[in-house]
């Protein structure tokens, strides 16, 4: 199956002259789409790992929450290109030092301004050491950040007026405005710095939506959103407000939309892969994601250190059918993976050296595992950690009975009750196994897929892996100020990760959804979360 390419605008610099992100809105105002302007849209979702602060969320259970309640300098729109929001403008002529301003007029729901300062404020806050935020790998990039001591305040960030900050990076990185709609980067109020943990359970945002009140997250349950009357941007809600329900199991949801008590579902069961799409027809959607899906097996885990480790984990990728796997558990609806990045995104290859580790070979397999004993013979299981509430059984069992059959050891998956509690265990570093991961694109670039995740001491580096040679590969390419010089050093980086393997891809994740009878205007992005401002409903 082929997944659609997504076209993204890139980001490159002039031979003279600055680089601009401004003007990118509409000129004239978009026709209201039909529906009961106060309607609530009620969606799924999943318990947050952590209070909702920006820099702290690098999960999509908190994500997809941040995204509704919070404006960035920038937003990206269904195809992942980047449109002003809080900016009127982002301006370099070097791409190392960017004039940053801020549009006249916003605010937060509290009624405080959106200042330059609460873009630095909140991002030394994100960026320092001491604060332990999961985040901070995104400043890494800005002047003054370090891994090695805490910096409350960053050299490279200072703020020129009430509506105008300037940021230095290290080294001339093209693509820094691209990320700039992540959460790590959003703003926060000064109410925010009273209590930040209070803060986190019920924050206060300048986004499309706020929360419906003191309470409105009700743990492990659902949030309630309404409308922000005072957001100016060009998210503008079509509906009044958003209802995210934590449902325990997908199928839960899935029976919820059948039942008409669901309006937007972003991820089918397993179970419905096969009928949904006629159970639903025209009010459903496959389509291409910035989604990569993996397992990591860390190197602090007995009998996968050193060459011993890499042996095991090439023998495991190889024992592995990704084929049949995303034939028969997920209908056709995943495609095997080629690289550690997307499809979707420019830049992606089918051919990079060293990616054949990923195809099935289990005599090889075997080899590869008897190499492996031969260094230190295996002895215990080998599983693969999951949340049980995300609908991953089904594959977790299927590719360790396959792991199993094939190199004749015992295997299994080892689930916890929810996205939290897994998320917890790893970044706690207290599981003990394998454990799935995967990752959805904070920004449509292929560095999103590569730095956040592999690079020494990066905030989504669950494993802990760590090559010097990496990290390299990947400063330069962001260092480049034409893009396509910049992937080539990505690709380059990715010939290390095969070899090393600190994760093992398995396959790329199509959005899979639908939508009740009485939704209209439901349009999945290019990161597979919908467009929630966008959807009416009819009551």
């Amino acid at each position: 199956m082929k997944i659609k390419r997504i076209g993204v605008a890139a980001i490159a610099l002039a031979a003279a002259g600055a680089l601009t992100l401004a003007g990118c809105s509409s000129s004239s105002e978009p026709e209201a789409p039909a529906g009961d302007s106060t309607a609530i849209i009620t969606t799924n979702g999943s318990e947050p790992q952590n209070p909702l602060i920006p820099t702290n969320t690098n999960e999509t259970g908190g994500g997809k929450i941040l995204d509704s309640i919070f404006a960035g300098l920038v937003y990206y729109d269904g195809e992942g290109a980047p449109h002003n929001d809080m900016a009127e403008s982002i301006e370099t002529d070097d791409a190392q030092t960017y004039t940053i301003t801020i549009k006249d007029g916003q605010t937060f729901t509290n009624g405080e301004d959106v200042t330059a300062e609460s873009f630095v404020k909140a991002w030394n806050y994100g960026a320092a050491l001491d604060n332990a935020q999961l985040s901070s790998y995104f400043f890494d990039s800005i002047e003054g950040f370090s891994y090695d001591e805490n910096v409350d305040e960053l050299s490279g960030l200072e703020v020129v007026d009430d509506s105008t900050f300037t940021v230095t990076l290290k080294q001339p990185e093209s693509d820094f405005p691209l990320r700039l709609g992540y959460s790590a980067f959003f703003p926060l109020p000064e109410a925010a710095w009273e209590d930040l943990d209070a803060f986190g359970e019920n924050p206060i945002g300048n986004g499309p939506y706020m929360l419906d009140g003191e309470g409105a997250w009700k743990h492990n349950e659902r949030i309630d959103l309404v409308v922000n009357e005072d957001y100016q941007g060009d998210r503008q809600a079509a509906n009044g407000g958003l209802s995210i329900i934590f449902y325990a199991t997908q199928d839960a949801a899935y029976a919820d939309l059948q039942g008409g008590n669901l309006d937007v579902l972003d991820a089918i069961p397993d179970s419905a892969l096969s009928t949904f799409q006629d159970e639903f027809g025209d009010r459903s959607v496959t389509q291409g994601a910035a989604i990569f899906q993996s397992f990591v097996v860390p190197d602090r885990l007995a009998h996968f250190g050193g060459e011993e480790g890499k042996l095991r984990r090439a023998a495991i990728s190889h024992a592995i059918n990704r084929e049949e796997v995303t034939d028969v558990i997920f209908s056709g609806t995943r495609t095997p993976a080629h690289d550690f990045t997307s499809p979707v995104i420019d830049g992606y290859s089918e051919d990079i050296p060293g990616s054949d580790v990923l195809e099935y070979d289990p005599e090889l397999a075997k080899e590869l595992w008897a190499e492996a004993d031969a260094i230190s013979p295996w002895e215990g299981s080998f599983q693969i950690g999951y949340n049980a509430d995300g609908g991953h059984q089904g594959w977790v069992d299927a590719v360790t009975n396959q792991i199993k059959n094939e190199l004749g050891i015992d295997a299994s998956g080892a689930p916890y009750p929810t996205f939290a509690e897994f998320r917890t265990a790893i970044t706690d570093r207290t599981i003990e196994t394998g454990f799935r991961t995967g990752w959805q694109a904070d920004y449509p670039s292929l560095s999103n897929f590569l730095g956040p995740i592999y690079v020494t001491g990066a905030g989504s580096n669950d494993g802990d892996y760590s090559n010097p040679e990496f990290d390299a590969l990947i400063n330069e390419g962001l260092s480049e100020t034409e893009v396509e010089a910049g992937i080539e050093k990505f690709q380059q980086a990715q010939e290390i990760l095969f070899e090393d393997l600190p994760a093992i891809p398995l396959w790329y994740s199509t959005v899979n959804g639908a939508w009740g009878e009485q939704v209209e205007n439901v349009q999945f992005g290019w990161n597979s979360v919908p467009l929630y401002y966008e959807v009416t409903k009819s009551e």
